[in-house]
Parts: structure tokens; C-alpha cells; sequence
């Protein structure tokens, strides 16, 4: 499966079926669905049509709004013949239909179809991109379909015109705020603060200039960070405390770049998370980067840490730490801890992080000795891994560009020790040279297992190829977690063997 959008059509389309009843003039039969939830079907002449709100199955009607030439982009008329998975769609604001809102683009298909759909995208990315077939697929990781989104990032957009404020998520394929009263897969309590919201924004001075709302739920406490172009006068600022007391909100605000964000009013509930099964809390700031859906990330860590499986004795590495989310839990199983992270800023917080747990654990239940450090892990090298020491096993957590750069340093090491590519300086003539291994690298071993968490199929397959054909690994599961029901979104996990 592919994304239309990167207008390439899938590889694993079926063909027309000649045997079938020949369709009226402009019908078509949807044979797939792609990346981007658009169905997807075949004219008669061979041409590809990806179709905006069609569903596998379904015999439609269409109209086409962009031509290529050997594909079409259309949009759903009519439905002759109707899909067993479609369903009514919760949110008032899906749809097709001018205006409709641009977050959710699979609320008409059920939700089990939609977890379906994403695991046969890992398992087509896996084998498309990298021949990589893993040797047991694993259960996919559900959780709440609805009022799961703990994340979020809101629009905010004062229309002079109208003398109306609209708060939420951007229409379909469109700058514009779309008029939302409701939204189905926040929070309910934050789904109830839309229209006060909107009521708060249009009572204040400062109501043109305040483009933007990012919420973040703990679980005590709803901070929101308020984007404000502006200086906030006395009046707004009384505005803002009078709904943070209502609401129950912990205001913050940004005045200028990310580094102006600060508390309204110091003191009050701190912001946090926890990981029950371990017996973490992680406190968190409305600019850092957590999991959107909270139960999700529960059963997650949860997995991850079982498929992990550390002990006592061995030395674990969590590559692109964070604040920990993986980190302190692995810490209560290891028997020792690196955590690796590109921010200077969250290497800091994790260390507080950890501190912040271990003092309140008791004394036979410390947290494993753990060190955290600041690298760009999108530059790594053969030398630098090895300079990191021995660890028995690793978990990998990388945003959407995935661990490229990290795979190839494991590969180059495989290849070298292995004589498939020889060590020397890089010329036209002989390109493929490798820097000769540090000194001692002898007595480095590569990790026996490595748990691979993704937010990104193709970069996943990607890397995956890199650790299974090129650094001495097979890929022994993967599964995807629906950790974004109702969107396109996959998130999935991987686990590699050393062979």
C-alpha cells in the first residue's frame, strides 16, 4: 500500500476481475484502500482511481477532480453498492462536505477494519520496501476509540465578519478553522470546553491575535498553552484565571518563540502521567513530547518491556530516550541504564525524572543505575556506537525519520567483521570503504535483541531491512498499535534477534 498523495500507485493492487458482470458506464469497484484511507479501484482501461470516502468493496460513483496519466484522483458520489464495514460516523464534523473537519479521515469504516487495514500497511511496507517478512505477527494494541486524544493541538481563528471565534481542528485540504461545536475524540471534558472557549477567546481584548491552543491532559490537572501575538492586558489575564478556575485549566502562555512558554500562576497541580504497572510518574511540560493517547502508551510499555524481557545482570540502551516514557520502566527490570536523546533540554528533564521516582521508591525497589546523555542520533557512526559500550539489549524509539543512521552504523560494523565491505578511505573508484573500527572494538557485542517502537511503516521497513540483510538479524515480530483511531496514522513495533 501507498500513499495517493505521493501519487504512486500500490504494488499489490488487484487486477480487474474479466470474469466479473460488466459494471454500468462510470461505475466503479473498489479493490483496496491506500495509506491515506482513499479507496482504491480501476477503470476499465487499467487506469488507477483513488476515491476520497470510498471503502474495499464497494461499488461507487465518482467524480474525478485531478487527472494524471495512470492515475486519478475523484471524490465519492454515490454508493450503488455498500460496504459491510461502513458505519455511521460519530463526529458531525467528518465528511466529505465543504467545511467538514480535516482530523479524522476513517470515522466511516469500523474501527476493527481500520486496525486491519494499518497491519496489512506495516506488513506491505516490511515486504515492499525491504523484503522483510517477520515470523509472527503480533496481536494488534487497541484501546478506546473515542475521547482517547489527551494531545492537541488547537486552531484558534477570530472571523471580523462574522464576530465569531472557531476553535479546533483546520477543514479538508484547507487553512481555514472548520466551525466545530464538538469533537468526538477529545477528552469529554475537553470536548465540553469548545464552546466556552470560543466564548473566553471572543470576550477578550486580545481576541485577533490569539491564534492558537495546545492542550495537554494530565491526570489531575488540563494545562492549555495559550499562543498570544500580543501583550495579554490586565482584563484578559483576569479572563483567563476565572476559566482556569471554572474549567479546572492550568493556564500557560507564549508570547514569542518556544522558549518564552511559561506558567500564568505559579504553584497548583503539576502536570503528569503514570505508569501504573511499573510505578512511574512522569511529570511533563505542554510542550513536550508525550503519547496523545494515554491508555495506549500504558499497553504499550507494557508490551515492549515483556518482549524486552530484561534482567537483573544485563545492560539495557533506550535510543531517543525522551523523557523516559520507556526509560525508568526498563530501569525497574535492568541492571543498568543508558538513555540516549538529541535534546540537551529533555536529557535534563529525564534526569530529573528519574531522581523525582527513585526517591520515593523503597529501598529494595530502586530504579537500576541510569545514566542519560545528549547526542544527535541522527549522525551516529560505527566509532560512537562502540564508544557507547556493550549492551545487551536496546530499545528504539525514533520519531517519523526513523533510526537510519543508527541501523547503518550496527550494519557497517556486521559488515565489516564479516569481510563483505573492506576498510579504508572512500574514493570514486572505490566508494563503498569503511573507516577501520576503533581500537578495542574487539570486545564490543552487538545487542541479542532490539525492540524497535515506530511512528512511521516505511521508515520502519527501512531501517528493518538494514538490521535483517545487512547486520546479522532477523525480524522475529511486529504488530501495529492503533494508538490513533479514526486517522491514517500507523504506529507499530518491531522485535530483531541477533542470529
Amino acid at each position: 500500500m501507498s500513499k495517493s498523495s505521493d501519487n504512486k500507485i500500490p504494488e499489490n493492487l488487484p487486477e480487474l476481475d474479466t470474469d466479473a458482470p460488466t459494471l454500468p458506464e462510470g461505475w466503479l469497484q473498489v479493490l483496496s484502500m491506500d495509506m491515506d484511507a482513499k479507496g482504491v479501484a480501476r477503470k476499465p482501461d487499467g487506469k488507477v482511481v483513488f476515491i476520497d470516502g470510498a471503502l474495499t468493496g464497494e461499488i461507487v460513483s465518482a467524480n474525478t477532480h485531478r487527472k494524471k496519466n495512470n492515475w486519478e484522483a475523484a471524490s465519492l458520489t454515490e454508493i450503488h453498492r455498500e460496504s459491510s464495514q461502513r458505519v455511521t460516523p460519530g463526529c458531525p464534523n467528518f465528511g466529505l462536505h465543504e467545511g467538514a473537519c480535516g482530523g479524522c479521515k476513517m470515522q466511516h469504516l469500523h474501527v476493527g477494519a481500520q486496525v486491519a487495514i494499518k497491519q496489512r500497511v506495516l506488513e506491505d511496507n516490511l515486504w515492499h520496501l525491504s523484503k522483510v517478512k517477520p515470523e509472527t505477527m503480533l496481536r494488534p494494541i487497541e484501546g478506546p476509540a473515542w475521547g482517547y486524544r489527551d494531545r492537541s493541538r488547537l486552531s484558534v481563528r477570530y472571523v471580523i465578519k462574522k464576530s465569531k471565534v472557531l476553535v479546533g481542528f483546520h477543514e479538508r485540504k484547507s487553512r481555514y478553522v472548520a466551525d466545530m461545536e464538538t469533537c468526538k475524540i477529545l477528552p469529554p471534558h475537553v470536548d465540553a470546553m469548545l464552546m466556552p472557549l470560543r466564548a473566553l477567546v471572543g470576550s477578550m481584548d486580545a481576541r485577533e491575535t490569539l491564534p492558537q491552543i495546545e492542550v495537554a491532559c494530565g491526570e489531575h490537572v488540563t494545562a492549555m498553552l495559550l499562543r498570544h501575538l500580543e501583550p495579554l492586558s490586565v482584563a484578559d489575564l483576569e479572563r483567563l484565571r476565572a476559566f482556569g478556575a471554572e474549567h479546572n485549566v492550568q493556564w500557560w502562555l507564549q508570547p514569542k518563540g518556544p522558549d518564552t512558554v511559561h506558567r500564568m500562576e505559579e504553584g497548583g497541580t503539576q502536570l503528569s502521567y503514570s505508569l501504573p504497572e511499573f510505578g512511574i510518574t512522569m511529570p511533563f511540560k505542554p510542550t513536550d513530547f508525550t503519547q496523545v493517547n494515554p491508555q495506549i502508551n500504558r499497553v504499550l510499555v507494557g508490551r515492549s518491556l515483556r518482549l524486552l524481557d530484561a534482567q537483573k545482570h544485563e545492560r539495557v540502551i533506550d535510543w531517543f530516550c525522551g523523557l523516559g516514557n520507556f526509560t525508568l520502566p526498563i530501569a525497574t527490570m535492568a541492571g543498568e541504564v543508558l538513555g540516549i536523546e538529541g535534546s540537551d533540554t529533555l536529557v535534563q528533564r529525564s534526569h530529573e525524572n528519574y531522581a523525582a521516582n527513585n526517591a520515593v521508591r523503597a529501598e529494595g525497589e530502586k530504579l537500576a543505575p541510569t545514566t542519560f546523555v545528549a547526542r544527535n542520533l541522527f549522525n551516529m557512526t560505527p566509532a560512537m556506537l562502540i564508544a557507547d559500550g556493550n549492551a545487551d539489549k536496546w530499545l528504539v524509539d525514533p520519531p517519523r525519520e526513523g533510526a537510519f543512521a543508527l541501523s547503518q552504523a550496527l550494519a557497517d560494523i556486521h559488515q565489516i567483521r564479516t569481510g563483505a565491505k573492506q576498510v579504508g578511505v572512500a574514493t570514486e573508484e572505490q566508494p563503498d570503504l569503511l573507516p577501520a573500527l576503533p581500537e578495542g572494538q574487539e570486545s564490543w557485542e552487538f545487542p541479542k535483541r532490539i525492540v524497535y517502537v515506530s511512528c512511521n511503516p516505511a521508515t520502519l521497513a527501512r531501517d528493518a531491512g538494514l538490521l535483517v540483510h545487512q547486520a546479522g538479524y532477523r525480524c522475529v515480530m511486529a504488530g501495529v498499535v492503533n494508538m490513533f483511531p479514526h486517522t491514517a496514522h500507523v504506529e507499530s513495533m518491531a522485535v530483531f534477534e541477533r542470529i
